[in-house]
């Protein structure tokens, strides 16, 4: 792990002179020239979870990255984590061939990443039901974390991961990218800058329906080399079929929150960005929705939710396509469509600068990941820490919680309670099937 070691006089002295009586050559990668890094200035990585978007954002954009070097790999399926592990030997090959590297570890139970002493950091691309315990048991056990969104399946397990992270000092990045992109990062900055007046509205839209990947119904046996027990984890106990897991998991509630907590983590971040409202939330919501009856996929299908914040400003979420809009009392900014160009009402806001003593909002070109590992390196919070991550998602939570019980909600964003609504408030936790727990 990078750590800065101080030098003293004694210590520069002697190195010089042991240099003098002894000289040798010494190869520039080991001193970090020649576009390498020395091996104290990299980070360490385990990767839990090595499906689609773990190995193709996740671990290609870490091996992508000369201050990263991975060590292990894990997942409940052997398919994908032996894939990874290919993966990984293949781009450390040279290192391998001279004996600098021996190599990627495969594990199919992420306790085992969190358990080596030589990883300082993990990335967690798993299922969401899967997302809390395994960061929280990493930050316990002292490595920085990054995860992926939507970061949690309930708002007590977001409570739990961030205060954990918060007392343990760990660094942690929700892997969401939107605060990277350049035309997300500019709407925000003008919107936060007064460009518009003051904020009145946001409405954020999001695609509708379910994005059904073809699998099978039938249940049987899970196929060799998948340890299903283990997928499952906290969620209630289920037979296997095909249809249930991967890409799927994301409309069954049991594991995920639909499309509103899936694409919600993106741009409802970026309404609480806007509004300066990233470590609160609103205090009141109500919504209504389609959920499926009978069949597997039980998540929302369509939905219409209304949120008012204390500061008098309003949040609408609805089904459609993705977007976000800004409403202010002196014009409007948004886009429709993922990273589409933005408009404005006047079109001149678009050309406005931003001024050297006005509010520059913190992000990273060069994405999560980067943001990620400059911040392990410096202590600094990354751009989308847990609590931040946490309190996105509790706007979708407690959205989806207001539609299944059909009525308007009172919120109370410091306690992370509803007001006086007992049924409400059972809801924002679920029971863990044994052995979990947080």
């Amino acid at each position: 792990m990078y750590r800065e070691k101080p030098i003293t006089r004694r210590s520069f002295v002697k190195g010089i002179a042991a240099a003098i009586a002894a000289p040798h050559i010494i190869p520039a990668s080991a001193l970090g020239r020649d576009g390498t890094v020395a091996p104290s200035n990299r980070i360490t990585l385990g990767f839990i979870g090595t499906g689609e978007h773990g190995v193709g954002r996740n671990l290609r954009r870490f091996l992508a990255e000369p201050d990263a070097h991975v060590l292990a790999v894990c997942d409940v399926d052997s398919t994908p984590r032996e894939g990874a592990k290919r993966i990984v030997e293949k781009h450390y090959a040279e290192a391998m061939s001279r004996g600098t590297y021996k190599g990627c570890a495969a594990y199919n139970d992420f306790r085992e990443i969190v358990a080596r002493k030589d990883i300082d950091a993990v990335m967690n691309s798993t299922p969401d039901h899967w997302h809390v315990i395994p960061a929280v048991m990493a930050a316990k056990a002292g490595k920085d974390v990054m995860c992926e969104k939507p970061l949690t399946l309930t708002v007590a397990e977001g409570r739990v991961l961030s205060d954990t992270v918060k007392r343990h000092n760990r660094i942690f990045q929700t892997a969401s990218e939107n605060r990277s992109v350049d035309v997300y990062h500019r709407m925000c900055e003008l919107v936060r800058n007064g460009r518009i007046g003051k904020l009145k509205k946001m409405r954020v839209t999001l695609p509708r329906g379910h994005s059904i990947r073809p699998a099978s119904m039938e249940f049987g046996p899970p196929p060799k080399g998948f340890d299903y027990d283990m997928w499952l984890g906290q969620a209630p106990k289920a037979p296997y079929c095909a249809a249930r897991c991967h890409w799927n998991f994301r409309w069954i509630l049991d594991y995920s929150g639909g499309q509103l907590t899936d694409w919600g983590a993106h741009i409802i971040d970026l309404a609480q960005w806007g509004n300066n409202t990233e470590h609160s939330g609103p205090v009141e919501v109500e919504g209504k929705g389609v959920f499926p009856k009978g069949g597997l996929y039980n998540t929302a299908t369509d939905y219409n939710i209304n949120y008012k914040y204390a500061n008098g400003v309003e949040l609408n979420v609805s089904s459609s396509q993705p977007g976000i809009r800004f409403e202010g009392t002196e014009g409007w900014i948004d886009n429709l469509g993922w990273r589409a160009g933005l408009r404005a009402n006047p079109k001149s806001l678009l050309d406005s600068k931003i001024g050297p003593d006005e509010i520059h909002l913190y992000t990273c070109p060069g994405g999560e990941q980067r943001n990620f590992l400059d911040c392990v390196k410096s202590r600094k919070p990354c751009y989308a820490p847990a609590e931040i991550g946490h309190r996105t998602i509790t706007i979708a939570h407690i959205g989806n919680i207001a539609m299944m019980l059909g009525r308007k909600l009172k919120w109370n964003p410091e306690t992370e309670r509803f007001v006086n609504d007992p049924e409400a408030d059972k809801m924002l936790s679920r029971p863990m099937r044994e052995p979990w727990k947080l």
